[in-house]
């Protein structure tokens, strides 16, 4: 009696799995779809001036393979880049300062925030001292940008025509990450298939939806928009703070778009599991605003959703159980399919579909390593700078 009561809990839960993996086949903005690209546009008339934004601090290892890219952009209108060296170490300055006199096509100014006062990230110190020096150019567009993000040659052009076209205050492209080692294969195309489940991108475009998030390597702002949403004074605190962004922007009226990157990369490597394990945890508990309800809820829905189909199949078949075994296998093979897309886009080959509940089991322990971390006292951290405060996040809260 015993055993059947346990088996009939499997298929239960089971069932509750399968579920929601066709709630969210459905439901939840298509997300697993890799369509969403630059959306229609056409060039302007007049090109807009652009006034590109690049925090740096210690990228002296990837500028060599980004900043030239900035610095060759064909731009019809004027543009100008900005550079901001945080306080770096390894000669990102003088590094960026020699790509300039060899690839100078754009114009480059170096210059240096000094350390952020209390209250700012890091990052977004060096992201207001570079708006600052931009606005004295009167731009209409801000171009945000990672320094180790490398754009193709029209990238900025495109970004302005598609902007210009959709009428949209934020346009912004999730750039395609490095995926070459096996750690990253297995991990970071479910990264951004993980980002797109929370934050569909269909939804984001949309008026009238709460939805909204960007992508930091690659964010085209209108500077009107940006005043108006007071980015990034509003945002100060935010550790993640291109989903801070766009939601500022979004709450003071802005239309804001985000999508899949065609010729946007970046060159940043993450060949070891604990590379990719430190880049995920340092925020993913900002994510959860540090809530600790939020972070067992997180847990709990990773492992129905994740964890609870394959051993459902493994149980069923070593109990004799059809039911669960075939329910669990069901949904395992929903997951399994909608994880497809993104590694076609990723060029990748299909053999990491089937182990998604074992990347999301790291992703898990992930999470509860950043909370772990958190309570510790380290906090969320950028280039050797750790957020420790508790309300750090208090302005990436829907608005």
């Amino acid at each position: 009696m015993g055993q059947t009561a346990q088996v009939s809990a499997i298929v239960w839960i089971a069932a509750v799995s399968l579920a929601a993996w066709l709630w969210l086949l459905l439901c939840q903005g298509f997300f697993w779809r890799t369509d969403v690209r630059l959306p229609p546009r056409q060039d302007p008339d007049e090109w807009p001036s652009v006034c590109v934004v690049v925090p740096a601090r210690d990228e002296a290892a990837v500028l060599p393979a980004s900043l030239p890219s900035l610095l060759a952009q064909e731009y019809p209108g004027r543009a100008e880049i900005f550079l901001v060296d945080d306080g770096s170490s390894d000669g990102t300055g003088a590094l960026a300062r020699e790509l300039a006199d060899a690839h100078n096509r754009l114009p480059l100014t170096v210059a240096s925030p000094g350390e952020p006062p209390a209250g700012w990230t890091g990052k977004l110190w060096a992201v207001r001292h570079g708006i600052g020096l931009a606005r004295a150019r009167e731009p209409e567009y801000l171009l945000l940008t990672d320094a180790d993000i490398a754009h193709a040659p029209d990238s900025l052009r495109e970004l302005v025509a598609a902007a210009r076209s959709g009428g949209f205050d934020v346009v912004s492209q999730m750039a395609r990450l490095r995926v070459e080692s096996r750690w990253e294969r297995l991990v970071v195309p479910a990264f951004v298939y993980f980002f797109a489940q929370l934050y569909p991108f269909r939804r984001i475009g949309r008026r009238g939806t709460r939805t909204a998030a960007a992508a930091g390597g690659c964010v085209l702002l209108r500077t009107d928009a940006a005043e108006r949403a007071r980015i990034p004074d509003a945002i100060r605190h935010a550790v993640i703070d291109d989903v801070a962004l766009a939601r500022a922007v979004k709450g003071s009226g802005g239309r804001i778009w985000l999508g899949l990157a065609d010729r946007v990369d970046s060159v940043r490597p993450y060949p070891r599991l604990h590379d990719l394990w430190r880049m995920v945890s340092r925020s993913a508990y900002a994510q959860l605003r540090h809530n600790p309800l939020l972070l067992l809820g997180t847990v709990l829905g990773l492992a129905l959703v994740y964890l609870v189909p394959p051993v459902a199949l493994v149980a069923g078949l070593g109990t004799g159980d059809t039911a669960a075994a075939l329910v669990g296998g069901l949904a395992w093979l929903v997951m399994t399919g909608t994880y497809i897309p993104m590694l076609r886009y990723y060029r990748q080959p299909l053999w990491p579909a089937p182990l998604l509940p074992f990347t999301a089991f790291l992703y898990l322990l992930m999470t509860v390593d950043s909370a772990v971390q958190h309570y510790r006292g380290r906090g969320a951290a950028w280039k050797g700078r750790t957020y420790a405060r508790p309300d750090a996040v208090a302005d990436e809260r829907p608005l």
